[in-house]
């Protein structure tokens, strides 16, 4: 005969398989808890506080510039048969260089201007070296080339339409356009 004693034990093993399951399911999960706050630092005396002065308004931009025209630079003017800067084109440059710093998003043309002697193909070069003498002026003064463009009339776009030395010394110019 057989003993029923080893019949039990699969049995008993899975129940207690089971009660291990059901234990490890049903535990209590640990509850966290929030850190306590950092205790509150010592109570200081504290003075009272001081009045505020009053808030001063913002201090407004600076006006801006006005624009500028091609009446607030001067022209200068040449001896006959010359683009040689004379002593009077360089003051007048001086103050035209200023101006062109003062408003530093202008741009210019130097036109280059002669008197009616001479042939046109002789002028229009000689108005170009005129033209150039200014801008290279400009230049050495601090004005970036990128704000000056050449231009020759020669003997083109007189000032003056006299034919005597009066007419013609007003004639023998660099004159400035605003682009």
């Amino acid at each position: 005969m057989r003993h029923r004693t080893n019949a039990w034990k699969p049995l008993a093993l899975a129940v207690v398989a089971a009660l291990a399951l059901l234990a490890a399911g049903c535990a209590k999960k640990a509850v966290k808890t929030p850190p306590e706050p950092p205790p509150a630092p010592p109570a200081q005396t504290q003075a009272p506080p001081t009045p505020k002065e009053p808030e001063q308004p913002p201090t407004p931009p600076p006006a801006p510039t006005p624009e500028m025209t091609a009446s607030d630079l001067q022209p200068v003017f040449f001896d006959f048969d010359s683009y040689t800067l004379r002593d009077d084109a360089r003051s007048t440059l001086d103050a035209d260089a200023r101006m062109l710093r003062e408003h530093p998003l202008s741009k210019i043309t130097i036109e280059g201007h002669c008197d009616e002697r001479g042939t046109v193909e002789y002028n229009q070069a000689l108005g170009e070296r005129r033209a150039q003498a200014v801008h290279d002026y400009l230049v050495q003064a601090g004005i970036p080339e990128a704000r000056l463009q050449v231009i020759s009339y020669g003997k083109e776009r007189p000032f003056d339409n006299g034919h005597d030395e009066a007419a013609w010394a007003k004639n023998r110019r660099a004159h400035f356009a605003l682009q």
